[in-house]
């Protein structure tokens, strides 16, 4: 285990940290760059003096299971979690659970194109985060938040055309979630839950369905607007297994305007 480069990296990670992007108050008089030592301790359930001591090189070997709580404390990306586990001398594991939480810079984006619905999916296609027009699109975001959920179980014809499609995108990714995350509790529940109530879903799953993430175009039924034809972009954000899906409209078209409607009835 090289304790200088691992203290340097974990020193360099906490000193480049905000307090409000972990849920702290900034408060006043803060001389220490980023997070304190105490601050990162408390957020990795360790003691103060154990993580005082990985910073200066003083440590043992850190467990897995360590390791895994200063990463989660860190906030770092999959790419420094496993730079992490190897300058400590362990094997990296596979993450326990996928990212359920939204960056700062991806959420800013929900909120700066009023006009474009916007939402944030997780591996397990959790809507995590939205724009108002997005949930004035798609409807009741907060209590039915998983999509798949919604399309194999609550049977949401919300889509005219591009419904089957969407079935077999759902799967693709939900297939590789579990690979990717086999200790995942709620991804398990999840699947067992679909497994067991969508003929449909398993009929997809079994043919093993492999789809990329890019632009589509569908037809969608809003209660007030009618029938919408819906540009569908993702942003894929690597490092949390998130995708951002932009949904706007041809210019000039009923759409567009019904978009612009829907937009100016929001409130601000």
């Amino acid at each position: 285990m090289g304790r200088g480069e691992l203290a340097r990296f974990l020193r360099d990670r906490r000193e480049g940290l905000r307090p409000d992007g972990v849920g702290l108050p900034a408060g006043p008089g803060r001389r220490t760059p980023g997070l304190r030592r105490e601050e990162v301790a408390d957020l990795a359930g360790m003691s103060v003096d154990y993580y005082v001591r990985l910073e200066q090189a003083r440590g043992p070997r850190p467990s897995p299971r360590i390791l895994e709580s200063l990463a989660g404390a860190l906030r770092l990306t999959p790419a420094e979690r496993t730079h992490l586990f190897r300058l400590a001398g362990v094997a990296p594991q596979s993450p326990a659970v996928p990212p359920r939480t939204v960056r700062p810079y991806v959420a800013d984006l929900l909120h700066r194109l009023p006009q474009t619905g916007v939402v944030v999916t997780a591996a397990t296609y959790d809507v995590i985060a939205w724009n108002p027009l997005a949930e004035a699109l798609l409807g009741d975001l907060r209590d039915r938040p998983n999509l798949a959920r919604r399309r194999f179980l609550l049977r949401e014809e919300v889509l005219t055309t591009g419904h089957e499609e969407f079935g077999e995108f759902a799967v693709a990714r939900l297939r590789a979630a579990a690979d990717r995350y086999p200790r995942d509790s709620a991804l398990a529940a999840l699947l067992a839950e679909l497994r067991a109530g969508s003929a449909e879903f398993n009929q997809i799953w079994a043919t093993n369905p492999v789809r990329a993430p890019g632009h589509r175009t569908k037809t969608m039924t809003h209660p007030e607007l009618g029938p919408l034809r819906i540009n569908c972009d993702v942003l894929t954000v690597p490092d949390d297994d998130q995708q951002v899906v932009f949904m706007t409209a041809d210019p000039d078209t009923p759409t567009a305007r019904a978009l612009r409607h829907l937009a100016a009835l929001l409130p601000a």
